[in-house]
């Protein structure tokens, strides 16, 4: 069957084209074409260091020869990427792609234990890491053929005008490398600048990992049409320029910055202010040196900038958009960015699935706390999750999508994809597990989640991954992990933990907490922790878990408007 056309909502901005026309070449070519065009423009800026277009060319090219001489890379190896936001993350992104090779990018909070599942089930052999993932990686070893170790330090001036965040300046001292890792600087050095592999628009290009309600990690396969679709179409939406200069500060691992500042900065041949931690003390100095006109940042991140006691609004002067999504944008910060500074914050939608956007605002008619219109190409139903039939106008339903944005599938997960699809009127929809609906105007809103995810900041976390670490815990019975208000990351982590008999009364929540910091990332920590006496079950007697995350959230909301009532006695 033939896929009817597609509809433009009523409001799709009368700037832009119906479709994406996309460049030749792949992802790689992007860099290329910049550099042509534009040599010697900064790409990207790091606490002070600049690193031209030319410059970040030559330095991907010649890793790329690194990677094919000397670790053997063939078309289609996966190679895991383990960094903070750095010019070597830029690179060895770049020189993955150049060699031919689908990268593996992985979140550098990640544990050994973690680093060794995604090792295992990607199957790389290669690993471009930063100095400080050595001793997490040397474990590993004997199971990789290739490790090339960045120095951030490297990459910055002589004399660095910004305060440093610990990762970078840790990363000055030179330490002694395991046997069979390799020092960035040496590899360029000895490497042939290697020519760029061919790249077909079916080819894997980026595996990142996301997870599910069994708590295994999956990894979206994503073709070089659908990586160069999302950074082309966010480009475009934006109006990036010759001018355009972008902020890196949300993690390039993932999709969200990888997409919307890294490859969509590229292709418009834009410069890229990295900050490899999140430091809101930076913002000023950084935002008036570089002239940043486009942000994408985390509504976390706005608020902590407009509540520092130094901030200086003047540094918003070239701001023209600033954009974001994983959490929805508190009304009262909104309305103090259009009041103070005309900056409408313009909220879209996306998955690591799609790698990036399926729904953006439109910037001249952005809706609050709204995740958008569906973009070039993209199909997006409401449908119920049980018949599925499709939903009318303001009816609530699970939101499915379609477009050249999807991935492929997962990696080796049939099963998965199995549940993941479903073929309808000529297309491939994507269940995105989020239950939504669409207003009349064709704006589509999210109101909750099919899905068991906790959503911090934009991290994603997934409960049953936390619950079975938590149960590897002496103490633990049975726990339940759920997603708790938070004034300041939209959510945060909490368990509820049955004691065996003979611990309860013997210890304490710290002690949990203590316990897990050792076994999972910071960012999965349940950072609330409460004793019960039981876990209530379903009919299946399995425990569960949306009767206790309900109970969460009205026990919030009864809290919030106990409050409300206090200061409206006072």
């Amino acid at each position: 069957m033939t896929a009817p056309p597609i509809e433009l909502p009523p409001h799709w901005p009368n700037y832009l084209p119906s479709t994406v026309a996309l460049p030749p070449g792949g992802l790689f070519a992007n860099l290329r074409r910049a550099s042509e065009a534009r040599p010697e423009r900064p790409a990207i800026a790091f606490y002070g260091g600049e690193t031209s277009y030319r410059q970040l060319l030559d330095q991907a090219l010649r890793l790329a020869g690194y990677l094919r001489a000397a670790c053997r890379l063939a078309k289609g190896d996966r190679v895991l990427l383990d960094m903070q936001n750095a010019p070597q993350f830029v690179v060895g992104y770049y020189a993955i792609l150049a060699a031919g090779g689908v990268v593996v990018p992985l979140n550098p909070m990640n544990l050994t234990a973690e680093l060794e599942f995604f090792r295992s089930d990607s199957g790389a052999r290669i690993a471009l890491i930063g100095s400080e993932q050595v001793e997490r990686f040397a474990a590993l070893s004997p199971r990789l053929e290739g490790v090339v170790v960045a120095r951030y330090a490297e990459a910055l001036p002589a004399d660095c005008p910004y305060r440093l965040p610990e990762v970078v300046a840790a990363s000055r001292r030179v330490e002694p490398l395991p046997p069979g890792f390799v020092a960035w600087s040496e590899a360029l050095a000895g490497a042939p600048m290697a020519p760029p592999a061919d790249a077909a628009e079916d080819d894997l290009c980026v595996l990142p990992y996301t997870s599910g309600t069994t708590g295994r990690p999956k990894a979206c396969m994503h073709t070089q049409r659908g990586v160069q679709f999302t950074a082309v179409a966010q480009a475009l939406w934006y109006g990036f320029d010759r001018d355009t200069v972008v902020t890196a500060f949300m993690p390039l691992f993932h999709v969200a910055a990888m997409q919307g500042s890294m490859n969509a900065g590229i292709f418009a041949g834009a410069t890229m202010v990295l900050m490899a931690r999140w430091d809101k003390e930076l913002i000023p100095p950084l935002f008036e040196r570089h002239g940043v006109t486009f942000w994408n940042a985390a509504p976390t991140m706005i608020v902590d900038v407009l509540s520092s006691p130094g901030f200086d609004g003047r540094c918003f002067s070239r701001l023209r958009t600033l954009t974001g999504g994983g959490a929805a944008m508190p009304a009262a910060v909104a309305e103090t960015l259009e009041r103070r500074f005309g900056l409408t914050f313009i909220e879209g939608y996306g998955m690591t699935e799609t790698i990036a956007p399926t729904h953006l605002n439109p910037p001249a008619r952005a809706k609050p706390q709204c995740l958008g219109i569906p973009i070039f190409e993209t199909r997006a139903l409401v449908v119920d999750a049980e018949t599925l039939a499709e939903k009318a106008t303001g009816e609530v339903g699970e939101i499915w999508v379609s477009g050249p944005q999807v991935m492929r599938g997962y990696w080796n997960r049939p099963d998965a994809d199995a549940e993941a699809f479903v073929p309808r009127d000529g297309r491939r929809f994507l269940r995105t597990g989020d239950l939504g609906y669409r207003d009349a105007e064709g704006y589509f809103f999210a109101v909750d989640r099919l899905k068991r995810m906790i959503d911090m900041s934009g991290y994603k976390i997934w409960p049953a991954e936390c619950e079975a670490k938590l149960y590897a815990h002496p103490a633990v019975q049975e726990c339940c992990v759920v997603a708790a208000p938070d004034a300041r990351r939209g959510e945060t982590v909490k368990a509820l933990i049955v004691l065996k008999p003979e611990f309860r009364g013997r210890i304490e929540a710290p002690e949990i907490v203590a316990w897990a910091r050792g076994r999972m990332a910071a960012y999965k920590l349940p950072r609330l922790v409460e004793f019960v006496d039981s876990l209530p079950r379903s009919a299946s007697n399995k425990i569960d878990w949306r009767k206790l995350q309900d109970r969460e959230w009205a026990a919030a909301g009864a809290r919030s408007k106990s409050e409300a009532g206090r200061a409206g006695t006072a």
